[in-house]
């Protein structure tokens, strides 16, 4: 389905001198945009840049939530009316998590009816526990090598990584990943360009359990759970809640987000490349019945330069493979 164009999200966010104040401006102003959001029924797209209004709400920085304020008019613009019930529902949590907050202390504007929902028969995952090999390295969500697949949940839908940043390359919707997987980054988006010629950019970095929720459910919603299951992570079980995974494709948008973009020069380049920066192609064509994921040749993973080149000196294409953790072909 096509994605509607629809005019930019503009929320001004005041910045008192006071820190205590400008918290609480930024809060109020990425709780306004949620209900805007809310109200018009944008779809998951709207839902996934409301989040972001909210997280950036949390940090207490006004310059922050302008961003994320960006970032939800771009993610607005490319919301689909297939996905707006799955988007409602998320939306309303946001609302909710916000006006649980303590109360802006000035003249608060007329409340905005929010729309009721339409039931959908979408189901509704909750997070599964945390896994426990034994090896801290493979199991802890802030592990640099943690092992996310299908039968490997982050088992915290509130895990948040401590040390997102804002990642200052081109990109679709403002991308937010870990510190060093951020300068990792920048240094590969630089060497494509410097070396090949090449313009690429993030489609999709991080993303919340909550964010997770609503994409998976429009999955199911237009294509059912089973198709979903090989094209979308279940909430609790996407490497973009870790901060270290992130979408690319070219700056043009050729072949953005399909597999035909394996075949384009950005495609081959990184292939050919990315591990010399610290990232894996995370779901080959070849390795669905071990990863449980379709042919995803945008989707790259931050593992550090030193488990990128041990593998790729080895010629192992898998985490799962490489640490001997068996296939993940489906869920538990």
């Amino acid at each position: 389905m096509r994605a509607k164009r629809l005019p930019p999200v503009s929320v001004r966010v005041a910045a008192p001198e006071q820190h205590g104040r400008r918290r609480l401006r930024a809060r109020a102003a990425a709780g306004a945009l949620i209900v805007v959001l809310a109200a018009g029924s944008l779809g998951y797209g709207a839902a996934r840049g409301a989040e972001a209004a909210a997280s950036a709400a949390d940090t207490a920085d006004a310059a922050a939530a302008r961003v994320a304020v960006a970032e939800a008019s771009a993610a607005a613009s490319a919301a689909t009316r297939a996905d707006e019930a799955a988007a409602a529902a998320v939306i309303a949590a946001e609302v909710a998590r916000i006006a649980a907050l303590r109360p802006v202390p000035e003249a608060a504007p007329a409340p905005v009816a929010l729309p009721t929902p339409t039931p959908t028969a979408t189901p509704t995952p909750t997070a599964a526990p945390p896994v426990n090999s034994g090896n801290p390295a493979l199991d802890d969500p802030a592990s640099i090598t943690v092992v996310v697949n299908k039968a490997r949940a982050l088992g915290s839908a509130g895990y948040v990584p401590a040390d997102l940043v804002s990642v200052p390359v081109a990109h679709t919707w403002a991308p937010l990943l870990r510190q060093e997987a951020s300068t990792a980054v920048v240094a590969l988006f630089g060497a494509a360009s410097a070396e090949a010629g090449l313009a690429l950019a993030s489609n999709s970095a991080y993303r919340s359990y909550a964010v997770q929720q609503g994409l998976y459910a429009g999955f199911v919603s237009r294509s059912g759970q089973t198709y979903a299951d090989t094209t979308s992570a279940r909430p609790g079980h996407s490497e973009h809640q870790t901060g270290l995974a992130l979408d690319i494709g070219a700056v043009s948008g050729n072949c953005s987000l399909s597999a035909c973009f394996g075949d384009t020069a950005e495609g081959q380049w990184l292939v050919a490349n990315a591990w010399r920066f610290g990232f894996l192609l995370r779901y080959p064509a070849d390795k669905a019945a071990v990863t449980g994921f379709a042919y995803e040749p945008w989707h790259f993973r931050y593992i550090g330069v030193g488990l990128a080149g041990a593998m790729h000196d080895s010629g192992t294409r898998t985490l799962e493979e490489h640490f001997g953790l068996g296939a993940a072909p489906d869920y538990l």
